[in-house]
């Protein structure tokens, strides 16, 4: 049996996770000195009354190799061939703990992929992977195939404030300084190598909106694969994206377009709304 692994950063709804028959490592949240783990102990909606309400800033943390090295030595003593999906190696330790554990445990029929991606992207690769896994492929197979989509993901978001970047430890104080002072809304992507990047600034989310939809124009999606929307906490944003997708003959399914998890949402604060597609 081939098993699907990933982390909670991928923003799988815990039903989601029993119905595509993926495992799930969750992250770590702390709130001062309470610590939760995402998805189990603490739900998106719980994550952003805190976040929004409350007066400390949350911090993150990977899962640690013992959290992966039951579940890996579960499945190895069971004969299963696994396949790990990471979120970026440039956001977090996860990937490096999940190789350094199968390493430990000398599992061979382990491979860890690391997305190079986060939320929406990640959660793709995932769920192609289950595709690809239910329609019979290899594992070997899969992760050959994996490996080379996840250089086509393409995401792109626009945000609210530059507050929770800025805190999370992914904006300087003088671009903070400067941007607070105009109210600037950033546009963010993921890079080639995993990172997050500002790569345009606008005067209100709906012109952001409009500057992601341009761009989606330029480079177009490959039609084999869906469009995932996300969207933090407000949906009212992604809605006005989904419409502005449609209107321009992209399809956007309803089961596509989710909420972004705690992990993510610590770094983008709410308000945040974007695409993640395979470009192609």
């Amino acid at each position: 049996m081939i098993r699907i692994i990933t982390d909670s950063a991928a923003d799988y709804e815990p039903n989601e996770l029993i119905k595509k028959n993926i495992t799930c490592v969750s992250m770590k949240i702390a709130f001062g000195s309470t610590e939760y783990q995402e998805n189990i102990s603490l739900s998106k909606d719980q994550f952003y009354d805190m976040l929004i309400d409350g007066d400390e800033f949350p911090k993150t943390s990977q899962p640690s190799p013992f959290d992966f090295e039951n579940i890996l030595q579960d499945f190895k003593n069971a004969g299963d061939e696994c396949i790990i999906i990471t979120i970026s190696s440039a956001l977090s330790g996860t990937y490096q703990n999940a190789t350094l554990t199968a390493k430990m445990l000398e599992y061979d029929s382990c491979y860890v992929i690391d997305s190079l991606n986060a939320t929406g992207g990640q959660r793709m690769l995932a769920d192609i992977a289950v595709k690809l896994r239910d329609e019979g492929k290899a594992a070997c197979e899969i992760v050959n195939i994996i490996e080379t989509l996840k250089h086509k993901i393409t995401l792109k978001a626009c945000i609210d404030t530059l507050e929770y970047l800025y805190k999370g430890g992914r904006l300087s104080k003088t671009a903070y300084t400067v941007g607070s002072f105009v109210n600037l809304k950033p546009v963010i992507e993921i890079n080639n190598e995993g990172k997050v990047e500002v790569c345009g600034k606008t005067l209100s989310i709906k012109k952001g909106l409009k500057t992601i939809c341009n761009s989606i124009e330029n480079n177009k999606p490959d039609s084999d694969y869906p469009i995932y929307i996300v969207y933090s906490h407000n949906k009212k944003y992604a809605d006005v994206l989904v419409h502005n997708l449609r209107n321009l003959g992209f399809e956007i399914k309803d089961e596509n377009i989710f909420n972004i998890g705690a992990t993510i949402g610590a770094h983008v604060g709410p308000n945040a709304c974007g695409y993640i597609y395979v470009s192609k």
